[in-house]
């Protein structure tokens, strides 16, 4: 829950104008505080870094965090996390229910595999019931290779199941049957406003908007719809564009990995599912195998809870492999991309 302004300001050293620079830019809560680092406060508050290292102590303590808890703690904070379904049983089974909230998940693949497809259909089903597969919540979209398209939203709500269109329908109030176009063109209306798209220009551009999605997060925490989705479309592209060469993949990994965090923060704060894409590039010494890798490295790959695989097959089938995750067997499944959005094989 946000902290009213003379929460802040209870903290040891934080003064009206040091609290008011910490709401202006993200840190509205004790929580928000707590999982700081001491540089990034100090550069935010514009405070010592010591003064800046009391402040955050002073606000895990208040919100009880940093302390060790019972495996029964956890498991029962782990009631609280949702599962967003692709709507395609076979995916949903392999991913033990669907994309998880408080995780992210990695979507990489080729050129055209399905990837952007991948983060629409999402953006469409996180607006759906919990009992229709949704979260019931909205969806922030960070776009940075131009692939957002409201036109793509547009078709794929149409093509959800009647049962879950009836099913929004009615959580919206909507007077109407799938067959009705004005009640069809309502519900479209209706989903799209519940996507906040942002074109990313530049990493740093891409890494501002992630403290931005965290701003949305707060303002819709207590909405009937809060943000229970954030999608980085793809998360890569401009690092890999403006970080060329060996002697620039220490500053690119240590950038990507700031904004992983920025991006981990907003999905463990307000119980959203974080789904980035990554581009992949060709490993020329595999012999065996399949020669494609994701970029990004180890600090993608150990912050990526799950991360998944997209391989194009005959037309408009592609292969879904789960390569990693922490609970779940590897595993693969089909489905198929067409007008309607994603469908089971």
């Amino acid at each position: 829950m946000a902290a009213s302004a003379e929460d802040l300001e209870e903290l040891p050293g934080v003064g009206p104008a040091t609290a008011d620079k910490l709401r202006e830019n993200g840190y509205e809560s004790y929580q928000s505080i707590a999982v700081a680092s001491p540089g990034e406060l100090s550069n935010t508050a514009d405070v010592g870094e010591s003064n800046a290292n009391d402040i955050i102590q002073a606000a895990r303590e208040a919100a009880d965090i940093g302390s060790f808890e019972t495996g029964s703690d956890v498991l029962e904070r782990r009631e609280q996390i949702g599962k967003l379904e692709w709507l395609i049983p076979e995916i949903d089974d392999m991913l033990g229910g669907g994309v998880e909230t408080q995780s992210i998940t990695e979507v990489y693949g080729e050129f055209g595999a399905g990837k952007s497809q991948v983060t629409h259909q999402l953006a469409v089903n996180v607006q759906l019931p919990a009992d229709a597969g949704g979260l019931h919540g909205r969806c922030v979209f960070i776009d940075s290779e131009d692939t957002f398209r409201p036109e793509r939203i547009d078709e794929m709500v149409r093509g959800l199941p009647e049962e879950a269109i009836e099913a929004a329908m009615e959580d919206r109030d909507i007077d109407g049957t799938p067959d009705d176009e004005d009640a069809m063109e309502e519900l479209v209306e209706a989903f799209l406003d519940k996507i906040h798209v942002a074109k990313a220009f530049n990493s740093n551009h891409q890494i501002l908007l992630a403290e931005k999605a965290q701003e949305i997060a707060a303002e819709h925490e207590d909405d009937e719809y809060p943000v229970r989705l954030v999608c980085v479309d793809s998360l890569t592209a401009h690092f890999r564009a403006e970080y060329v060469g060996r002697g620039e993949l220490a500053d690119r990994q240590q950038k990507l990995n700031k904004h992983l965090h920025d991006i981990d923060r907003v999905g463990n704060l307000y119980n959203a599912a974080t789904v980035v894409t990554n581009q992949v590039q060709s490993n020329p010494d595999s012999f065996f195998g399949d020669p494609t890798k994701p970029i990004g490295g180890n600090i993608l790959g150990h912050k990526s809870t799950f991360r998944m695989y997209l391989k194009k097959s005959k037309a408009d089938k592609r292969i879904v492999k789960l390569v990693d995750a922490p609970n779940l067997p590897d595993g693969e499944a089909v489905m198929r991309v067409q007008g309607e959005g994603l469908k089971p094989e």
